[in-house]
């Protein structure tokens, strides 16, 4: 590295009083000549791009069929309604996540049941996670933070050792004959699990396509699965389309054909599908996502040696469970205390470059404390919570952008 050159980068950053940001989406000319003939093409709301984006996404994740939703906590909502999960019903997740996974439960009316994370880990841990099954619950919900997956093998040795305790009460729940695994995939598309794409894994995947993902609509998701025994996957994809659209029998585009009009109301349902011209915005974003997983590598492994020898415990790309997208650069301080941890973001603020924390855990959180939840029974996510910072990684960052805020998140940490 020149050290010449990083000084004089360092000094125009300075005069300049240059920012970096946490994310950027990267959109280009393709996203914006695909969008532009969305809305030349007549039709901008769910439609024939929607519809492509599904079949693409499944065939990236090698399934059969998928779902595009205006967001992943739709995609999550809606999935748990269609296994059939309500009142009186449990559902598991990790504390250590966002809303997004934990509010669909509320929604539908089941209880929320928090694990707590691993000693020094981002994933629930498993044997918490085994002993909270009940006869009540019906789903458990891992969450594959920054585009790491969690331990697959062990949640479905886990779910399939407890079928005992399982009752079915939906059809869906009957094909699977026990608790349900749906995975919170919203950072892991195009991550890898012992060799499977992340969404032919779990029995049911959630993915994001939120402005701050690797892949973007702007806002949007989507939901994949793997066939069930006696279920035809165009039966889960059409009821999907009903809860989706009102409970409306026919979708816009085949309403819309000559003398198809009539319709019926299946049941008073919900209106969350995505529009053509976010799906145009994706289908390129995916033309385009093996060159971004590639350069997030790139950034990745750049941090990582900036860091080698350091006092910040990272990540590595490549891990026993298989290989992640890169979506966060992870990083926690070990000895720092919630409040040197925030001093240290503050000081970094300080040099133009904004960071975020993955996550706050929801028992810590003004809607959860409410519900009876106290971060005191999760020690281990409080521990994990308490010194992380996440680093910028996206696309628009440049080589020496990189180099920078390493270079004086080192300097800061020595402080």
């Amino acid at each position: 590295m020149n050290v010449q050159n990083t000084e004089q980068n360092q000094t125009v950053r300075a005069e300049q009083k240059l920012k970096i940001s946490f994310t950027v989406p990267d959109l280009s000319d393709a996203e914006i000549n695909e969008v532009v003939e969305a809305l030349r093409s007549g039709w901008i709301t769910t439609g024939p791009r929607t519809k492509l984006l599904e079949r693409c996404l499944a065939e990236y994740c090698g399934v059969n069929r998928g779902v595009c939703l205006n967001s992943a906590t739709a995609c999550m909502e809606l999935t748990l309604r269609l296994l059939g999960v309500g009142p009186g019903d449990e559902v598991i997740t990790s504390a250590y996540t966002y809303t997004a996974t934990a509010s669909p439960i509320f929604h539908c009316g089941a209880k929320i049941v928090f694990v707590d994370t691993a000693p020094d880990s981002y994933e629930m841990d498993y044997e918490k996670m085994a002993a909270a099954i009940t006869e009540k619950t019906k789903a458990i919900l891992p969450v594959d933070i920054g585009g790491f997956c969690c331990d697959y093998d062990r949640i479905f040795e886990i779910v399939e050792q407890k079928k005992s305790l399982f009752h079915a009460a939906s059809p869906l729940q009957e094909a699977l004959g026990r608790v349900a695994v749906i995975a919170d995939c919203a950072h892991a598309l195009g991550s890898t699990y012992h060799g499977k794409p992340a969404g032919s894994v779990a029995d049911f995947s959630v993915f994001s396509f939120h402005a701050v993902k690797n892949l973007t609509t702007a806002e949007g998701g989507a939901v994949v699965w793997k066939s069930l025994p006696g279920i035809d996957d165009e039966e889960i994809y059409h009821e999907y389309q009903l809860l989706s659209l009102h409970g409306q029998s026919k979708d816009a585009l085949t309403k819309s054909q000559i003398g198809k009009w009539e319709y019926d109301i299946i049941s008073p349902a919900y209106k969350c599908n995505m529009t053509d011209i976010a799906a145009a915005i994706g289908l390129k974003q995916l033309e385009r996502y093996e060159g971004l997983l590639l350069r997030r590598r790139e950034l990745f492994d750049r941090y990582n040696r900036h860091f080698a020898g350091a006092d910040i415990l990272t990540q590595r790309l490549d891990n026993p469970n298989g290989t992640s997208n890169g979506h966060l650069f992870l990083t926690r301080l070990p000895g720092r205390t919630e409040q040197q941890r925030n001093r240290i973001i503050e000081r970094v603020g300080e040099q133009g470059i904004a960071v975020n924390v993955h996550f706050k855990p929801l028992p810590m959180m003004t809607a959860y404390k409410n519900l009876g939840y106290s971060i005191a029974d999760f020690p281990n996510a409080y521990h994990q919570f308490a010194n992380e910072i996440t680093l910028p990684l996206h696309t628009k960052l440049s080589d020496d952008d990189a180099d920078y805020i390493a270079e004086q998140y080192l300097a800061i940490l020595k402080e």
